[in-house]
């Protein structure tokens, strides 16, 4: 384990560490899955594949 690993798994424990992480990660996992969706407006994917996205998107919103 190299001193990243370690000072990170040692950050992990703090509560607040731990909440503002995966609040950014959510942050980043949703603007991903919203690019995802522009690009494939903008290229004119089918309304079914473009529904299918947006479900996508609100079953993850909800899951958080």
């Amino acid at each position: 384990m190299n001193i990243a690993e370690k000072y990170f798994k040692n950050q992990l424990s703090s509560d607040e560490f731990k909440r503002s992480f995966l609040e950014e990660k959510v942050k980043l996992d949703i603007e991903y899955k919203l690019e995802e969706l522009k690009k494939d407006i903008q290229t004119h994917k089918s309304p079914d594949e473009l529904i299918k996205k947006v479900d996508s998107i609100e079953q993850y919103v909800m899951s958080v």
